[in-house]
């Protein structure tokens, strides 16, 4: 696990970022810590009473074209931060009341990353990510996550290339989401709080509902019911500068087409009300 001959994300582009290459992320060879921060609108889930323990990462291994957090994802962005420091954060959000450590971002970071969670935090690490990952890299991250919150955006490889210059995402986020899924089994409980498991996120397009099915599709087939739980998002909210349909927000007709699927496929998790589409959720950066 190295920034030299960097291939910690299906790219894999080869930059030795310790030499002073970017590759597709643009980042150097330490972790950029663009906000910390008790959040409080994860799924309640996990978020619970004291809020997640957010660590947004600057920089991403996609570059999809609505993204909310375009102000840190689109390049490098943020405190340098090393392993003991990004250690330190971690556990003064826990002196905070965080009822998990929330880590955003973090996959072209891992070198980083990874030392900080050496030692077993108190509180359950989160892994939230793009689910464009490699298997071989989520691998040794075995016994330091305890929940993985993967998105799963596309089924569609025309609509990857063009919204977020990935036209493997599909192949590489189904690797990635069993790679997950064995690491940590079925989703476990403890109350009312989800404190080990699987939950995939699926971001409805305005325009797309045929992806969503297709996304829901390969989830129902693949796995056991309750075995990972999903989180169908309604939350997209245009940023400016987009064609239609991706200037405006998804319609209730298309949602309640994608939620009747998603319980025709028997899958159990979480919805979103309409008012989750809204500029006032996103973080100030």
């Amino acid at each position: 696990m190295t920034y030299e001959h960097c291939t910690l994300c299906p790219r894999a582009c080869g930059a030795d970022r310790t030499a002073g290459e970017r590759g597709f992320c643009g980042c150097p060879d330490t972790a950029l810590v663009a906000k910390t921060m008790i959040h409080r609108w994860e799924e309640p889930i996990l978020a619970g009473e004291g809020g997640s323990g957010a660590i947004f990462f600057g920089g991403c291994t996609l570059g999809c074209r609505y993204c909310q957090n375009a102000a840190i994802s689109g390049g490098p962005v943020g405190k340098e931060v090393g392993s003991q420091e990004l250690r330190r954060l971690m556990l003064q959000l826990i002196e905070q009341g965080a009822e998990n450590i929330d880590l955003v971002t973090p996959t072209h970071f891992l070198p980083t990353i990874l030392p900080a969670l050496e030692e077993k935090l108190p509180v359950p690490v989160v892994y939230n990510c793009g689910g464009y990952e490699s298997p071989g890299t989520l691998a040794a991250l075995e016994g330091r996550v305890d929940i993985y919150l993967p998105d799963l955006k596309y089924a569609d490889a025309g609509l990857a290339r063009r919204l977020s210059g990935a036209g493997d995402y599909f192949p590489a986020a189904k690797a990635a989401v069993r790679e997950m899924l064995r690491q940590t089994g079925p989703v476990r409980w403890s109350g009312e709080r989800v404190v080990r498991g699987v939950i995939i996120r699926h971001l409805i397009l305005p325009g797309q509902v045929e992806n969503s099915l297709k996304v829901l599709d390969w989830i129902g087939e693949t796995f056991a019911r309750g075995e990972v739980l999903v989180s169908l998002m309604r939350q997209y909210t245009p940023m400016g500068g987009l064609e239609p349909p991706l200037d405006r927000t998804v319609t209730e007709e298309e949602y309640q087409a994608v939620l009747s699927w998603m319980y025709l496929n028997g899958l159990e998790g979480f919805t979103q009300e309409a008012g989750a589409a809204d500029k006032g959720f996103i973080p100030d950066f």
